[in-house]
């Protein structure tokens, strides 16, 4: 594709400037804005070894369009009527609440943080894609990502380059004390396994890495 050598490569889905319409990209920018989408583009640039990758943590805001330009793109942080920014809480289940983001404590970015850690040093291998917006890959023997963009179903079996065994799913999920809160992935003896991902999904991806293996 012609990139820059990727130990050079500092790469994001998004930050400040242009979520807010500010530089390159315009509209075409994903943001938390449409948080199905971007969970998906954030996923794949943390399973793909490209680059060093920069998490966004955002904040909302009260937006204006008009003609397609936000009118309140100036607005700062959360603050209270002195302009002191507000502190930030947490919520019982790790995200941010009072209009703090915090898409780095998602429990799909933050899983997917922890699967760039377990595949580091794996090669990109077994791509898969359905000519559409449907694709697959592993990180040579520790990870593998599906994920499904399309409006149809997706309905598969795939190579994961993975050891045989029962996988937690860290997308819709987690492995935790030995047992999985989320969708299990069985891979065969072989490192097959079969994905079916509705389009209707709240999150339609899957992602599976070593240390999720229950």
């Amino acid at each position: 594709w012609g990139f820059m050598p990727s130990d050079k490569a500092l790469v994001f889905v998004d930050n400040h400037d242009n979520q807010r319409g500010h530089g390159a990209g315009g509209a075409s920018i994903v943001t938390f804005w449409d948080a199905r989408l971007y969970k998906m583009a954030v996923g794949f640039m943390l399973a793909h070894p490209y680059g060093f990758t920069r998490v966004m943590s955002s904040y909302r805001w009260d937006r204006n369009i008009v003609n397609g330009q936000d009118q309140n793109d100036w607005i700062g942080p959360p603050s209270n009527g002195d302009g002191s920014t507000k502190p930030v809480p947490i919520n019982p289940d790790s995200t941010c609440g009072d209009n703090w983001v915090c898409e780095h404590r998602w429990r799909q970015i933050k899983n997917m943080v922890i699967f760039r850690n377990v595949v580091n040093g794996q090669p990109f291998s077994n791509w898969w894609d359905n000519g559409s917006n449907q694709i697959a890959f592993s990180r040579g023997s520790r990870g593998f990502i599906i994920i499904n963009n399309d409006d149809w179903e997706l309905n598969v079996s795939l190579s994961t380059g993975l050891p045989g065994g029962t996988y937690c799913d860290v997308i819709s999920g987690q492995k935790e004390n030995g047992r999985c809160t989320g969708k299990e992935a069985n891979v065969g003896g072989a490192g097959k396994a079969s994905f079916r991902i509705s389009n209707q999904e709240e999150d339609p991806f899957i992602a599976i890495h070593a240390d999720s293996k229950l």
